[in-house]
């Protein structure tokens, strides 16, 4: 089975969800984590349902502050549902029971990426919208500032200025 997933990917394929469980060992982002599992694999996760500011906007810093302190070497359950086109594996990332994602935006440190809420279950969706709504209502995180840019706007600016 791994032939050709390896040679394509360099991984082998999973089907449909499956669960991670390891310790974080990098934080990338406010969205990107790398967790090492029992059998000193590591995986680079991205964070499903949020998106946070990058590095080099307002808060990216401070998100990727607070993703640390959220995870960073802590143990986490990872619930995977795809693996993303930079190859990362999207995960509903939890650690002592706690929805990292959730608590993204709870902070007002990362928007809910309603691009792929459909991936979401109806559960998430709903929290996460209430979540990103009450940090918006209550000025927390990026909400502070009255002209935030949502991080896909950014990058896309950031492409044309390369063009």
């Amino acid at each position: 089975m791994c032939v050709v997933a390896c040679l394509i990917g360099g991984a082998q394929a999973k089907a449909g969800p499956f669960e991670l469980q390891g310790r974080i060992v990098g934080v990338h982002d406010g969205d990107t984590v790398t967790l090492l599992d029992a059998d000193n694999r590591r995986h680079k996760i991205r964070v499903d349902g949020i998106d946070a500011p990058e590095l080099g906007q307002a808060f990216g810093k401070a998100a990727k502050v607070r993703l640390s302190e959220l995870v960073a070497r802590r143990n986490v359950v990872a619930t995977c549902s795809k693996t993303d086109r930079y190859r990362r594996e999207v995960c509903l990332v939890q650690v002592d029971g706690v929805d990292a994602g959730g608590e993204m935006l709870r902070h007002g440190m990362a928007w809910y990426f309603r691009r792929y809420a459909r991936e979401l279950s109806q559960d998430r969706r709903t929290q996460y919208a209430f979540l990103e709504e009450q940090a918006r209502i209550t000025h927390r995180g990026l909400w502070a500032e009255t002209a935030s840019i949502p991080p896909w706007e950014w990058r896309a600016s950031k492409k044309q200025e390369h063009l």
